[in-house]
């Protein structure tokens, strides 16, 4: 009996020995391993729920705000991403043009805006609407654009095309590309 449990003593011993061994030799144990800079530049800085981010211009004036339900903003790359992204663009002469999407993406060095999923750009002192999958706007030059699909309203009219570009200080709109329309005659009053 004494033997017995000698030996499972030893035993024990033996296994508790290889696995220290083996969690010393262990590839996968700890290291010491410096940050990888790519992937930091890609952590957020911010997270804001219910935020707003308002751009200027030299001149001191609003170019641009953006606001969001969730905002994440990473400094290094100067990048906000935005969830249903509800922006005011502002023209030359301080008008205001509106634009949402489901997504949006604001470089707040360069000004330029992405927004993908349903984009609406409205020019609402014009009263018409540009509805596309993707567009793109230059907040510096104030100059949208898409390169899908697009359908322009202003009720009754309506017009589409497969790509479009929009210059907010001329209120300039370019349809191109299999460009087709809805003009319903004006009709008269008696």
């Amino acid at each position: 009996m004494f033997s017995r449990i000698k030996r499972r003593a030893w035993l024990a011993g033996l296994v508790i020995a290889l696995g220290g061994l083996l969690v010393w030799l262990d590839p996968r144990g700890p290291q010491d391993q410096s940050v990888d800079p790519a992937a930091q530049a890609e952590e957020p800085g911010h997270v804001l729920e219910n935020a707003e981010i308002t751009l200027f211009g030299e001149s001191g004036r609003i170019q641009q705000s953006l606001a969001a339900p969730l905002l994440v903003y990473i400094p290094q790359s100067t990048m906000a991403q935005a969830t249903q992204p509800e922006a005011t663009l502002f023209d030359s002469d301080n008008r205001e043009w509106l634009a949402n999407a489901n997504e949006g993406e604001l470089n707040t060095d360069t000004q330029e805006l992405t927004l993908s999923g349903e984009a609406r750009l409205i020019a609402p002192s014009e009263g018409w609407q540009l509805d596309t999958d993707l567009l793109r706007y230059d907040g510096l030059t104030r100059h949208a654009w898409s390169e899908t699909p697009a359908l322009l309203q202003q009720p009754p009219q309506r017009m589409s095309a497969s790509r479009m570009d929009v210059w907010l200080d001329d209120s300039q709109v370019r349809l191109t590309d299999n460009v087709r329309g809805h003009h319903p005659p004006v009709t008269q009053t008696p």
